[in-house]
């Protein structure tokens, strides 16, 4: 049987949307809406990214009791660090990785 699992990125991606920033307190309401949504995983944020979405990401993997809490990660040792730390104390913590690979990416400094 195959199964699909629902990976959340409104906590993070939604952040970026002109009009859409949201407090603690918002981003809290809404990881636990999103866990009794039985969400499988929530990205909480990009702990690296500032103070504040650190402690957004931290305080929501505290939170967050029947859903894996992630934080993203770009792939060097300190956004890792930052990651790790904000959601080490997590029922199931996850750092989601990611990587550039596109040879545009590569070259934009020569553009």
């Amino acid at each position: 049987m195959k199964q699909i699992k629902i990976f959340d990125t409104t906590l993070r991606d939604g952040e970026q949307s002109p009009g859409c920033s949201m407090n603690l307190e918002e981003k809290i309401k809404v990881a636990k809406r999103l866990e009794k949504l039985r969400v499988d995983v929530i990205e909480a944020g990009f702990a690296i990214s500032s103070k504040g979405d650190f402690e957004s990401v931290n305080t929501i993997a505290k939170t967050v009791k029947d859903c894996t809490v992630a934080s993203l990660a770009r792939a060097t040792v300190g956004d890792i660090d930052a990651a790790y730390e904000a959601v080490k104390c997590a029922v199931d913590p996850r750092i989601h990785l990611f990587i550039a690979t596109s040879p545009l990416l590569h070259n934009i400094h020569s553009i």
